[in-house]
């Protein structure tokens, strides 16, 4: 596990894209694991000036978005179809046909509809990249506190800390989502690479016992640990209440000297 300590939350945005981008060009038919949220807009906004200014080529990558609302269609302003959309989609050459996210409109049918998404990703070669963000109880994806670690791509019910964080992204008239189809821990912990983002205070505790704490469903990012290469960007803030930050510097430093690769 790598830890790549930044000093805002621009610089985290800046460094993710230049690992997304690495992979991209290593490998041009990547399969990319996205993520939404307002700590991934400024890779996303990274991406996009590499495509545009240093002809960063999206053509034949394959994309699979982690989770999407329960009950949002995709043209809803916060559907995570439209985030993609507006950050990222509309302004590269990615082919539609390679991007894929849950589809928040179903109504009925959902254990199969979540393992057609599984079959998607398996039939595809599996995710080569994973990014993601992280929520201040800890989860990865939607998979709140006490998520089976196995778990794969499913229905879940979100934690009333969730919907009360959501509330300022809705209107006083609307209803909340109160559930989400996610992919699974299992799922996420089955990608080669993961690469995990965080910034603010907000998110200290959270990364702290996800890279510091016990292996445990109460903090679902703590399944991490047991992956064989991750990478934790976050800023300053987000990494405060690490108490090895000392130690993942000088991890970092060898890497860069010994197994580059990995950087």
């Amino acid at each position: 596990m790598l830890l790549v300590l930044k000093a805002s939350p621009e610089e985290v945005g800046r460094e993710a894209a230049r690992v997304v981008a690495n992979a991209v060009r290593r490998n041009p038919e990547a399969r990319l694991g996205l993520a939404t949220g307002s700590t991934m807009v400024g890779m996303y906004r990274e991406l996009v000036r590499l495509h545009l200014e240093e002809k960063l080529d999206f053509s034949h990558v394959v994309t699979f978005n982690l989770d999407e609302y329960l009950g949002l269609t995709s043209n809803h302003p916060q559907s995570f179809h439209y985030f993609m959309q507006q950050n990222f989609f509309a302004h590269v050459n990615v082919t539609t046909a390679n991007t894929h996210i849950p589809d928040g409109g179903i109504n009925g049918n959902y254990q199969q509809y979540c393992a057609s998404y599984e079959n998607a990703i398996r039939d595809s070669g599996g995710i080569d990249l994973q990014v993601l963000g992280i929520g201040r109880n800890g989860h990865i994806g939607f998979n709140e506190p006490t998520s089976s670690l196995g778990s794969r791509t499913r229905l879940k019910v979100l934690s009333k800390e969730t919907i009360k964080d959501n509330r300022k992204f809705f209107t006083a008239e609307e209803e909340i989502p109160q559930c989400a189809i996610t992919m699974g821990i299992g799922t996420i912990l089955e990608a080669k690479r993961v690469l995990l983002l965080a910034s603010g205070p907000s998110k200290a505790a959270a990364i702290a016992k996800a890279i510091e704490g016990p292996i445990t469903a109460s903090v679902t990012a703590s399944a991490l640990q047991l992956h064989g290469d991750v990478t934790f960007i976050v800023d300053r803030e987000a990494g405060g209440q690490l108490k090895q930050q000392e130690y993942y510097q000088r991890v970092l430093e060898m890497t860069a000297i010994l197994t580059p690769d990995r950087l």
